[in-house]
């Protein structure tokens, strides 16, 4: 059971159904919503005042303030679903991956320390779900076997060939820009995620960006010039970035 300084008592993890894997969308929607809904407050009152840190709000989650998940839940639950949606073409599993990353969150809730930033530690349990979701589909996958369609159907054009020019990239390669330029993520958090140096994140990146912008020239030879006019711009940013990490 935890306790907020407000005297809120809180206990989260009651509401965690020990075995994950058994629990469709819906239900884990339905867990987060129940979560949102219990009031844990004596007398009715709210607990706590709006927090302004990742780190500020997962301290208060530790405590037990409901606020402070719902925040946190609020600011990260459309990146984390682009995030398993990217790299997983669209497939629904996303939505899924989205949720267990949340209720990871809660299970593990005590265990979170200050020394590591909210972001940097949210897409680390990410990263992970989304290794074992592969290695669970090559486990599946099987000669004869039809592999579910990428979403693709409404997708434009031009996100239709950068996504094709990133197949081509080299795996390690691909993951540091598309953790740069889709997660925004820093040099510093790309290299503490993928546990490399910063030097090797930057070196990495500065290949990807130009062997993507090479992978769609051709492409604005003919007429498609959205998406390399898109990558050129990523390539730009090479020599503004400097330090700023």
């Amino acid at each position: 059971m935890f306790r907020s300084d407000e005297g809120c008592v809180f206990n989260y993890l009651q509401l965690v159904p020990k075995n994950l894997q058994a629990l469709g969308t819906f239900q884990r929607l339905a867990t987060l919503q129940l979560m949102k809904e219990t009031s844990g407050t004596a007398g009715g009152e709210e607990c706590g005042p709006a927090m302004i840190s990742d780190e500020t709000l997962m301290l208060e989650f530790q405590r037990g303030s409901r606020q402070a998940f719902e925040e946190l839940f609020s600011r990260y639950r459309g990146p984390l679903y682009g995030f398993f949606r990217r790299r997983l073409n669209g497939d629904q599993r996303a939505e899924d991956l989205t949720q267990e990353t949340f209720l990871a969150v809660i299970r593990a809730a005590e265990r979170y320390t200050p020394s590591a930033m909210v972001r940097t530690y949210l897409y680390g349990i990410a990263m992970n779900l989304l290794t074992a979701e592969r290695r669970r589909r090559a486990k599946d996958s099987r000669p004869g076997r039809e592999s579910p369609e990428p979403a693709t159907r409404e997708a434009p054009d031009s996100v239709l060939w950068i996504r094709q020019a990133l197949d081509k990239l080299d795996d390690s390669e691909r993951e540091i820009l598309m953790l740069r330029e889709y997660e925004q993520l820093s040099y510093a958090e790309i290299a503490e995620l993928l546990k490399l140096p910063v030097n090797t994140v930057r070196s990495r990146l500065f290949r990807s960006r130009m062997a993507l912008k090479d992978y769609l020239e051709p492409e604005r030879k003919i007429g498609n010039t959205a998406a390399a006019d898109q990558v050129a711009r990523s390539a730009k940013l090479t020599g503004a970035e400097g330090e700023a990490i």
